[in-house]
């Protein structure tokens, strides 16, 4: 199709099947996220050099491409980091990623992200620290080179223990963020009713991720550095698949006719909004809406519409 990139032969055929049978919009997502979330037995998996491209640390140790896998390792000299081939204006992206696991890796981050080189960005990053503590997702999100919309989280299981895949939904609706099946971040597009409200709608956006030195912000604030004795830190990446509308699309990437544009990519549903708010409430540990001191003892627009 010239609407996307490579996808699954077995998610085009399901959702095929789905939307010939008239399935309800929640059996889709159901189906999306069944299929998406991890490969079928038989199924072929995308090569990384089908949709990316190493952007650094191309030397044959930093990034090495293992086909449909690819690992990153950081030490002082360098990391690594790669980028889609295309420019996105709509889509269901997706990575699987396995964190580094040395046991202390404060300082080290490990990114997936959609950005637009200037304006805007949806990021996750997951922030090393300690031996014995839980690495940090923080989730980000620029519109218009403004940021400073952090969200924290501890999750729920050891991300440097086995692959797990980590989701953006992003249309002209909402912009949902995803760790497996659950949403943890919920940005609905309302810039045609609240005036001041920010959304991601404009620009066309590569897909890059990267591990990276972050010594000077990540953990504790910075206070606690990269111990390089502790490396070399590796991640691994699969899940090189890419649902999405390509820059030049003969469709336009507002349409209804692709699938994530849908009805029922719209707004979540009851269950997902309650396992969202489960998120919020038991894993979250900061929120900049909560955040009042920070911006004068008001909140920004959006966090009103949560």
């Amino acid at each position: 199709m010239d609407t996307t990139t490579t996808t699954s032969k077995s998610l085009t055929l399901s959702f095929g099947l789905a939307m010939g049978s008239k399935a309800s919009p929640w059996l889709l997502l159901l189906l999306l996220v069944a299929v998406a979330g991890s490969a079928p037995v038989g199924a072929e998996e995308a090569a990384f050099d089908e949709n990316y491209a190493v952007q650094w640390g191309a030397d044959g140790y930093h990034l090495v491409i293992r086909d449909t896998e690819v690992n990153i390792t950081m030490d002082q000299n360098s990391g690594a980091g790669f980028r889609s081939k295309s420019m996105y204006g709509s889509g269901f992206f997706h990575m699987r990623m396995k964190l580094p696991s040395a046991g202390y890796t404060a300082g080290v981050v490990t990114t997936f992200y959609p950005e637009d080189g200037s304006r805007d960005e949806v990021d996750f990053e997951f922030l090393g620290d300690k031996a014995g503590v839980p690495i940090t997702l923080q989730t980000n999100v620029f519109v218009n080179g403004r940021g400073n919309r952090e969200q924290r989280l501890r999750l729920w299981f050891d991300p440097a223990a086995d692959f797990h895949d980590y989701k953006i939904l992003w249309n002209p609706y909402q912009l949902v963020m995803f760790v497996d099946d659950t949403p943890i971040r919920v940005l609905r597009n309302l810039t045609g009713t609240v005036p001041g409200y920010p959304f991601p709608a404009k620009q066309t956006m590569l897909i890059r991720a990267s591990v990276w030195d972050g010594s000077g912000w990540a953990t504790d604030g910075g206070k606690t550095k990269v111990d390089w004795s502790k490396g070399p830190f590796m991640a691994g990446y699969k899940g090189f698949d890419v649902n999405g509308c390509a820059n030049g699309s003969a469709t336009p990437c507002n349409s209804p006719e692709l699938w994530w544009n849908a009805g029922g990519y719209r707004n979540i549903t009851a269950e997902q909004r309650a396992a969202y708010e489960g998120v919020r409430k038991k894993y979250m540990n900061y929120d900049y809406c909560a955040d009042k001191a920070r911006f004068n003892n008001s909140v920004p627009v959006e966090c009103n519409y949560v």
